[in-house]
């Protein structure tokens, strides 16, 4: 009896499955009409996508004030830039942005660091050098600090935003007063209305 009954609900169920396949439904599935978005939607999309990239990257549990995480959203496809010290962050955020609704491909160019114990030396004597400096504590404060130091070989590259161009100099100078240091890069940015 109970082998009848499993079978007719299967046969049930099969049948169910022919009758909603064979029922006309566009829910999710563009028309070719319906394709082309106006302007305004695409540009919210992008946004939204901006955003969600952003919040993703930054919430990403390796990512550090010694990685630089960037990325450009071009419609439906984000392109992965920057600099990291291990493999495990670069996977890590290519798929974290995969899961984006909305995000169709993901081109992953970060670039992996070479281990180095002379860089990681260096990583926090330039730590040290800025954020120890009284013109730049407060930024140390912040849950992921915004003056991001990549090192890599020796040379020294700082990216991220400042309040001032007072404190990006500052920045600068504490970061070439590190002995070992072959050069600085200073890519910092100053904040819109500062």
């Amino acid at each position: 009896m109970k082998r009848q009954l499993l079978n007719s609900l299967s046969i049930a169920l099969v049948i169910l499955s022919f009758l909603v396949m064979a029922v006309p439904w566009s829910g999710g599935q563009q028309t070719p009409s319906s394709r082309q978005a106006s302007p305004e939607a695409s540009a919210n999309l992008d946004q939204r996508i901006a955003k969600e990239t952003r919040h993703e990257l930054v919430m990403l549990p390796f990512y550090s004030v010694f990685d630089n995480l960037a990325f450009k959203a071009e419609g439906e496809s984000v392109t992965l830039l920057g600099q990291v010290r291990n493999a495990t962050l670069k996977s890590d955020a290519e798929r974290a942005v995969k899961r984006i609704e909305g995000v169709d491909k993901v081109s992953n160019q970060i670039e992996v660091l070479p281990p180095s114990p002379g860089d990681d030396r260096l990583r926090m004597a330039v730590f040290r050098a800025i954020y120890g400096n009284t013109a730049l504590q407060r930024y140390a404060i912040q849950s992921v600090p915004p003056i991001h130091i990549i090192v890599n070989r020796g040379h020294v590259t700082l990216e991220g935003v400042v309040a001032n161009e007072e404190d990006k100099n500052i920045a600068n100078i504490q970061a070439n007063s590190v002995p070992g240091v072959f050069s600085v890069t200073n890519n910092l940015r100053v904040e819109k209305g500062s």
